[in-house]
């Protein structure tokens, strides 16, 4: 199952996040997921383990597993790499090459702006904070998310990406995004599950044409609660309910809710007995009263503060 992007690439609507994935975990974890059917897998520059996806990966090619062309491949711009000082578009060329050679593809098929901020530039490849002695985050004031754009377009141009797209972007910033870009973001990657359901900003892109990504989409699973101190939507007595209607697990339950709102999910686990839970949600169908009684449990909660992970608050 597949969302057709804007520009007629198809997405598959269920992917494995690799974020905090350990490099010796990565191959078997990406071969087991291969086999149990997943074709899209997302990465970034940030999470410090493209070589050993691209070392996986490699090996399931090389295996023939799987061929290139049917797999999905995202990564993403470091915070602090092509978020970084822009004074050229060589650098955000130089960042993806970057990506590409680790990864050992020769082409992605989505590429992200992770963060929308700019910071002081550490060097191409390296994931460094760009935080001042003072404690403070070195934000340039001078570049702005229009220049580092227009060099995301140029990469499409260039057939080192065949899309583009942003992540955590607003919907002032998706706005403007839609209003200076020549070639539109294909998709917003951003936090969304039954307690940050956010409406009004995926209504707010689907109108306009850019599939929104889950990146969260258990909202405050383990991962989260033991790294965030956050509250999992997993222990929510209504979604318990219902994953008793339906004899599925509470987590089935709220990554189908995801997959019935249109909206493309990556879950993230390093466990096979999960990895293949996730995947199973295609056997049934929330009824439309069901997806209304989730509706009724948005907290407006924000679980997943990647930012912390840098030692700043982008969302405050």
């Amino acid at each position: 199952m597949a969302i057709t992007l804007n520009n007629g690439f198809k997405m598959p609507i269920i992917g494995l996040g690799v974020w905090r994935m350990e490099g010796k975990d990565i191959r078997d974890l990406i071969i087991n997921a291969i086999k149990i059917g997943y074709r899209h897998f997302d990465c970034a520059a940030d999470y410090k383990n493209e070589a050993e996806v691209g070392e996986a990966l490699a090996e399931a090619f090389r295996s023939g597993i799987v061929k290139r062309e049917d797999l999905f491949i995202t990564t993403k711009a470091s915070i602090f790499r092509i978020l970084q000082i822009l004074f050229h578009h060589g650098h955000v060329v130089e960042a993806c090459k970057d990506s590409l050679k680790k990864l050992q593809l020769d082409y992605l098929d989505l590429y992200l702006v992770h963060f929308p901020v700019a910071t002081k530039h550490t060097g191409v490849g390296a994931t460094d904070s760009a935080i001042g002695e003072d404690g403070v985050l070195d934000i340039d004031t001078t570049i702005s998310l229009e220049t580092t754009w227009h060099a995301m377009e140029d990469l499409v141009s260039m057939g080192l990406v065949r899309s583009i797209g942003i992540s955590n972007y607003d919907i002032f910033l998706t706005r403007d995004c839609l209003a200076y870009s020549k070639v539109k973001p294909a998709v917003n990657q951003i936090e969304t599950h039954p307690y940050f359901q956010r409406d009004s900003l995926v209504n707010f892109c689907q109108k306009h044409g850019i599939c929104v990504t889950a990146h969260t989409p258990l909202g405050g699973a383990v991962a989260n609660t033991e790294w965030f101190g956050t509250v999992s939507c997993l222990d929510d007595p209504v979604l318990k309910g219902l994953a008793e209607k339906y004899k599925k697990t509470v987590a089935q339950i709220v990554l189908r809710w995801g997959i019935q709102r249109n909206t493309v999910i990556i879950p993230k686990t390093s466990k096979l007995e999960r990895l293949e839970e996730n995947f199973h949600v295609f056997d049934f169908e929330l009824t439309k009263e069901d997806m209304d009684t989730i509706k009724s449990v948005d907290r407006k909660y924000r679980t997943n503060q990647p930012a912390r992970f840098w030692g700043i608050d982008l969302f405050a």
